[in-house]
């Protein structure tokens, strides 16, 4: 799909005397595709680091004290399978089977990692002399600002090139890109799903109609043989309370699951609870899928297509009681979606309007090694497993260019990609959004063989203005002879609406040419001007894009064909609302708003990370105002927690302390809650945050003052994005009920 083995088969490349850093779960070093057996550092995995220890989980307080060691031995698998995407040389064959791999281990067994533990790996991957680094985590709905995404950019400063996975968040909407891939300097990628797919299969009783599916990562492995229990059909088991119920009593059974609405390891945990024997869950939308993430509670989970859980379905509409019958074969078949952006895959742009991702790759359905008591190998999806291969087809282009810097790779690849049609109805012909598939996919002998080079790589509108925006490409030809090129204008489809459930358009933007043709001599460089006209569609939250074409004339240069795409914001970008009413979901299926912010009240919460709680939080509003003790009351602290809910990212937000009689801050110079920059959306429309409240302010040099018993307001105020401070018609404010401290 990306023409590696093109570049290793026939341009004589592997990676050989490239070094490239993985930092993630670590890697099982004894994989005889990574070089094993052997004790680390080994010939192929040669440094690297563990930086946490098994036991690690940012996400609980039990585990947050990291226990670094000399061992990145993986006990997870994450990190093996992007490794042999990398560079596996066996039975599965990476991108760049003779690179040198260095193992930066940031996550433990399970769980989360911190900003803090990512950029001491980074700089430790610089202090290795590692040539590439991929990093396949991510922090969604995030900002190019975010430690971890200015740290990677530090490190391209340095000389390397830094490779990131742009996120899983695709079915969330715009604007739902993760750091560290969002840095201005780093190549963001998206992913495609995999054009060919090993699988299993169950015949479906009765009619004994197979069924194709895909193990669940991190669940126990599905039978071989035999007929399993009877099959009910549980809905999609979004089980968030103790009044919430599943479609069917799985007990006993195998429970057949609908994808989406939360995650997999719910979905699982909520059957297996139940007494389910195992899970099948079908896709929502078409085509296979990979899931992972599960937490092992002894009964196994599938993937199935859409079709096989409409035929399943089917049955169990009819009389007889519906069993799965098991055996050991697989097969390669096509997918129908192999080529097209892959559903999970997360959208541009970046909030400040930068086009992000940068391009793509294979990442939906790739199979890889795993650690050996893991199974060996896995067929994994996700954006962790697109970042790879480019990771992997930078180390090819370096050993062909080692002259090459970061910025020149990342023009070359974006020359060289070739965009996707639209994955919702590819005959239309029409091009995916350029805020999804960045350049589009990645093209390694392309990239390699080019001798046509456009700069900049991509062109970033950002918020339109009226009238046509200027802009200057710089054509290079390095090729033996002179070369004409056409320049073309190919637009993609755009979004627009809900940041959570965008809408597609075709509102094109238009460009026109200073000179439709242009004749570079060898060795030389020539500009070309255009003009970009933003579309005049009135449509809300609209973004735009599509790809300038340099293309040799025919006859010459092989009629290599040279792309830059571009996407910007048509219209006002601070017309999208930060703060809008949160939506829930009702028992009828209604969805009802309230307006938010809200004053609440703690009322349940699982786990505690200080007063923050991280798991299983539930809060009262209280509209009418309400006194805090200030003390923990039943195991739960009495203090005011905002609940806010963003639909899109905040430049700035403040939430400030005043008297409740005079509007007047309680010291004169601290008033602070909250004050910080560059703060991340929802998730959804029923998402919020909770920021709580210890009854102290801050103010100048970070000092913090507690505040004496009184009745007091809190402001929220939150900066639209790329707002003005200084223009009050770009905050949203909210005042809260009067809150009364009453320490007693």
């Amino acid at each position: 799909m990306t023409g590696a083995d093109i570049a290793q088969s026939e341009l004589g490349l592997s990676g050989d005397g490239l070094r490239v850093a993985v930092m993630d779960t670590g890697i099982d070093y004894t994989h005889p595709d990574l070089g094993g057996p052997g004790s680390f550092p080994t010939g192929r995995v040669v440094t690297g680091w563990d930086f946490v220890g098994d036991d690690f989980d940012a996400g609980h307080p039990d585990t947050l004290e990291p226990d670094p060691d000399a061992d990145p031995m993986d006990c997870h698998g994450h990190g093996t399978h992007v490794s042999g995407i990398v560079g596996a040389d066996g039975e599965v064959t990476g991108v760049a089977p003779d690179v040198e791999l260095g193992a930066y281990k940031v996550f433990g067994c399970s769980g989360s990692t911190t900003a803090d533990v990512m950029i001491a790996a980074m700089e430790r991957a610089l202090d290795d002399d590692m040539d590439v680094l991929n990093m396949s985590i991510g922090s969604a709905f995030s900002w190019p600002q975010y430690p971890t995404a200015k740290a990677a950019d530090e490190l391209v400063d340095e000389g390397m090139v830094v490779v990131s996975s742009i996120g899983n968040s695709g079915a969330n909407g715009v604007y739902s890109a993760s750091a560290p891939g969002l840095g201005a300097d780093v190549i963001g990628v998206a992913s495609y799903d995999n054009a060919r797919i090993t699988v299993n299969t169950f015949d479906a009783n009765p009619g004994g109609e197979p069924v194709p599916y895909m193990p669940m990562s991190d669940a126990p492995e599905p039978p071989t043989e035999g007929t399993s229990p009877e099959l009910t059909d549980v809905g999609r088991a979004c089980v968030d309370s103790e009044d919430d119920e599943l479609g069917s009593d799985p007990e006993g059974k195998v429970a057949l699951i609908e994808r989406g609405t939360c995650t997999f390891d719910e979905k699982y945990a909520a059957a297996m609870d139940a007494g389910a024997e195992g899970v099948v869950i079908s896709n929502n939308v078409s085509g296979m899928f990979a899931g992972g993430g599960i937490t092992d509670r002894g009964g196994f989970a599938v993937g199935i297509p859409d079709t096989g859980g409409a035929h399943l379905r089917e049955l169990l509409d009819g009389a007889e009681p519906v069993t799965l019958t098991w055996s050991d074969e697989q097969t390669e078949v096509p997918n129908p979606n192999g080529g097209l952006i892959s559903s999970f895959s997360s959208y541009g742009l970046s909030p400040d309007l930068d086009l992000k991702p940068d391009i793509g790759a294979p990442g939906g359905l790739i199979r890889s090694t795993y650690p050996m008591h893991r199974g060996e190998y896995a067929t994994v999806s996700g954006t962790s497993m697109s970042s790879p291969h480019v990771a992997g087809g930078v180390a090819l282009l370096l050993e062909a260019e080692p002259s090459l810097d970061a910025s020149e790779v990342r023009d070359l690849l974006q020359n060289s990609a070739d965009p996707a049609p639209w994955w919702g109805n590819p005959d239309l012909g029409l091009l995916d959004n350029v805020h999804r598939q960045g350049a589009g996919m990645l093209d390694v002998p392309g990239a390699v063989q080019a001798t046509t080079t456009v700069t900049p790589g991509k062109l970033a509108l950002g918020e339109s203005e009226p009238g046509a925006r200027r802009q200057k490409l710089r054509i290079t030809n390095d090729g033996s002879e002179a070369v004409t090129y056409e320049l073309e204008h190919v637009p993609a489809l755009g979004t627009h609406g809900s940041t959570v459930e965008p809408s597609f358009n075709d509102a094109f933007a238009e460009v026109s040419f200073r000179r439709d043709t242009v004749t570079v001599p060898p060795g030389r460089s020539v500009n070309a001007l255009l003009r970009i006209t933003p579309p005049e569609d009135e449509l809300e939250n609209l973004q735009y894009g599509g790809y300038i074409e340099v293309v040799a004339a025919d006859g010459q240069d092989g009629e290599e064909t040279t792309r830059v795409p571009y996407a910007g914001y048509a219209g006002e970008y601070q017309s999208i609302e930060v703060m809008p009413p949160l939506e829930e979901v009702g028992e009828d299926g209604e969805v009802v708003e309230h307006d938010v912010p809200w004053l609440t009240r703690i009322t349940e919460c699982e786990v505690f990370i200080e007063n923050e709680c991280v798991e299983g939080g539930e809060f009262e509003n209280q509209p009418d105002g309400a006194t805090y003790s200030m003390e923990t009351v039943d195991g739960l602290p009495d203090i005011p927690y905002m609940l806010v809910h963003f639909r899109h990212q905040v430049e700035k937000l403040e939430m400030v302390v005043r008297d409740a009689d005079t509007g007047m801050p309680v010291y004169p110079v601290a008033d602070k809650v909250v004050d910080l920059e560059h703060v991340e959306r929802n998730a959804t429309s029923t998402s919020y945050f909770t920021y709580p409240w210890d009854g102290t302010v801050s103010g100048m040099f970070g000092w913090s003052w507690p505040v004496p018993d009184g009745d007091y307001r809190i402001e929220v105020r939150a900066l639209q994005a790329l707002g003005d401070r200084w223009n009050d018609e770009h905050w949203e404010t909210w005042t809260s009920p009067v809150i009364t401290l009453d320490r007693g």
